[in-house]
């Protein structure tokens, strides 16, 4: 009670002709982010739904929770196995100073103290990511006059999970300024994007500072260790070259990104989503077929050189960022075909790009960015020509 007293008493400052009318939408965001709206529609002409915008994003959120678990434990859990295979008993710098001040030792058998240190470096990246994104959403907000609205809750979640924990930080600043701005605002916002704002932003940062996003360097978090992914040593030598079992790559324990190694996390949060109504089970499916028939079929191709032919449909679902992109960036409901015919051919371009790309392209193994945003751009008009169906088969019905 004390909160609401407090919110409505700083009402009128920021409502029109209040000295702080241009700041309304950020007031607006954080009554509604606590409180049920106070003006709300009434009478038997409109319709209620349990879900809206608010609702939808926080159930996002909620399935992406596995995932950030596993982000922030497998980070640890990487860097203390590569304490290990350096011989060293303890790492440097002001994250492992705090660590050991909490009482941990380095040691890849203690979860809570994986979670803890790899914490350490996912909390910094996401901090950044709100803050500045943040604050780009509520600059476009108070000069449109409308809210700010949540689709940033989830667009923030996402873009720290598909980096590398030793991005810099100020990378991370300027690649989700681009993903917001660039990706979505200037398109008209939250609604009106048809790029993925997470998977733009990712896309900058990928062909502005590659130093810092591929390679072996850059994703276990120990100095003066380089960890391949099991994409890359795929496309090096093909499926002997992985020097992990498909269990470890489908839990997740393996060099990565930090929220997309786990296809574990991933299937948990799409069976929320599906279950929630908020993910498409129809692209996720879609994907998986076209996925798994395409790889397939460069298994039946003899005597070819490139070695990612001989990777197998199963291991192309546990490597890489597939599954996480799969669950949680082909699904939004932005970007992505909204028509149920429309999202079975959406979801098998994407199976068919992601394929293409990594098996065709050695070069650039990891498909399933470029390929969810190729789908993206695809989108408006493969609902076009559904509808389009449609109505012919209407008008030539009547």
């Amino acid at each position: 009670m004390g909160l609401r007293s407090f919110l409505d008493k700083q009402a009128p400052l920021f409502e029109k002709g209040g000295k702080l009318q241009a700041l309304y939408p950020l007031y607006e965001a954080i009554d509604t982010f606590a409180y049920t709206p106070g003006e709300v529609a009434t009478g038997s002409t409109h319709v209620r739904d349990a879900i809206d915008l608010k609702r939808m994003m926080i159930m996002v959120v909620v399935a992406l929770t596995p995932a950030i678990f596993m982000a922030m434990f497998n980070t640890g859990y990487q860097a203390f196995n590569a304490m290990s295979s350096l011989g060293v008993s303890e790492l440097t710098g002001w994250r492992a100073e705090i660590f050991t001040s909490l009482g941990f030792t380095f040691d890849a058998s203690n979860i809570i103290g994986c979670t803890v240190y790899g914490a350490l470096y996912f909390l910094p990246i996401y901090i950044v990511c709100m803050a500045v994104g943040g604050t780009w959403e509520a600059i476009f907000a108070s000069v449109r006059g409308h809210e700010i609205n949540e689709g940033f809750l989830v667009t923030g979640m996402l873009f720290p999970l598909t980096l590398p924990a030793t991005i810099p930080l100020w990378q991370v600043a300027i690649g989700i300024t681009f993903g917001v701005v660039v990706g979505k605002e200037i398109f008209g916002g939250t609604g009106k994007n048809f790029l993925n704002p997470a998977l733009t932003a990712r896309a900058f940062l990928f062909f502005a500072y590659p130093a810092q996003i591929s390679g072996d360097a850059v994703w276990v978090a120990a100095d003066g260790y380089s960890g391949a992914t099991a994409l890359a040593q795929a496309a090096a030598g093909g499926v002997s070259a992985i020097d992990v079992s498909w269990m470890n790559a489908f839990l997740g324990l393996v060099p990565g990104s930090m929220g997309e190694t786990s296809a574990l996390a991933a299937l948990i949060g799409a069976i929320v989503l599906i279950m929630s109504g908020v993910g498409s089970w129809r692209i996720m499916v879609s994907i998986l077929i076209s996925t798994i028939a395409l790889a397939g079929f460069f298994n039946l191709i003899p005597n070819v050189s490139n070695p990612m032919f001989s990777v197998t449909p199963l291991w192309h679902l546990v490597i890489g960022g597939y599954a996480f992109g799969l669950v949680f960036m082909a699904t939004d409901p932005v970007s992505g075909a909204m028509t149920r015919a429309g999202q079975w051919w959406y979801g098998a371009l994407i199976g068919v790009m992601v394929v293409l790309v990594r098996v065709v392209n050695p070069a650039y193994p990891e498909g399933m960015m470029l390929a969810i945003l190729f789908a993206n751009v695809f989108a408006p008009l493969i609902d076009y020509f559904v509808v389009k169906a449609n109505m012919n088969r209407r008008e030539a019905r009547s």
